[in-house]
């Protein structure tokens, strides 16, 4: 199986560990991973705001190379996502759009006719390759592992005509955490926002957002805390130190992405998973585990 694979603009720099972590994963379970040639920002919400047919152009780029290539996308940004199964679906549904965004498509020898679309990566691993499949590949089972899944407020909300989780308590994570062996916690932040996109203009909203989360996982008596986000994964491990400040309230909880936690299951060693780029040290987890942090 191969798919062609579009990081997107965090990946390859503050979400290096989200990325290392998915390769690997993906190499794993005998899936190719073919990073897209040539990709471009697929312009996030930023561009929306300004540009709703550029919105559209920007992704339809990437899909267009996709399309030529012949292989389906996959990505791990819930951003990306949505950005790109959007332009997919105006494409199929809006012969109006689909004539403008060839039209600004053009000079750039790339035509997109929305026969190729894309998945997030959580989608790609839960449905496509399967919770049995997950199973059958674990080497070393989290037993006694206590997870929090947190999916954050973006990746299973917009409206898609065929969704592939409940947006109101999705369980895709919740399934691969037992997967694996470990005990997922049953809890009711699974898709509050964590404030990770107001985080630079209103730093407080988000700092209190995220509190509301991390102390609620340690009250549950969570050992970590996973996301499919490197926007959430942001403000909860990176910002963790902050919110301890602000609320004077140690919360010390991993923040991981769930593919390092897959990666784990499956003997990669954790150096290779970015573990050692975590901001909130693994240390204690790694070694309720019995496993060392190379």
């Amino acid at each position: 199986m191969k798919l062609a694979y579009y990081p997107g603009c965090v990946l390859p720099t503050s979400g290096k560990e989200y990325d290392m972590s998915t390769r690997e994963v993906f190499s794993f379970l005998g899936i190719e991973l073919q990073e897209l040639e040539d990709w471009s920002c697929c312009g996030a919400t930023a561009v929306y705001n300004m540009d709703n047919l550029l919105a559209l152009a920007l992704p339809a780029r990437n899909l267009a190379i996709s399309e030529k290539s012949g292989l389906d996308m996959t990505t791990p940004c819930p951003t990306c996502s949505y950005w790109l199964w959007k332009t997919q679906e105006e494409m199929l549904d809006n012969g109006t759009n689909k004539e403008k965004i060839n039209k600004a498509l053009k000079g750039t020898d790339l035509e997109y006719n929305g026969k190729i679309g894309a998945k997030h990566i959580l989608e790609v691993i839960s449905d496509d390759i399967g919770v049995n499949k997950i199973n059958s590949k674990v080497i070393k089972p989290l037993r006694g592992l206590k997870v929090v899944p947190y999916y954050g407020c973006y990746i299973v909300r917009p409206p898609r005509k065929n969704p592939f989780d409940s947006p109101e308590n999705p369980t895709s994570m919740d399934r691969l955490i037992e997967a694996v062996g470990a005990t997922p916690i049953s809890w009711d932040m699974k898709t509050k926002c964590c404030g990770g996109s107001v985080v630079v203009s209103k730093e407080e909203v988000a700092l209190k957002l995220t509190y509301d989360i991390l102390k609620k996982a340690k009250m549950l008596g969570a050992d970590c805390i996973i996301t499919p986000c490197q926007q959430c994964n942001l403000v909860l491990d990176a910002k963790q130190v902050d919110v301890e400040k602000v609320y004077n309230d140690k919360i010390d909880i991993p923040i991981l992405y769930f593919t390092q936690l897959l990666g784990l299951a499956f003997n990669i060693s954790p150096k290779k998973l970015g573990l050692d780029k975590n901001i909130v040290t693994v240390n204690k987890l790694l070694n309720s585990l019995g496993l060392s942090s190379n």
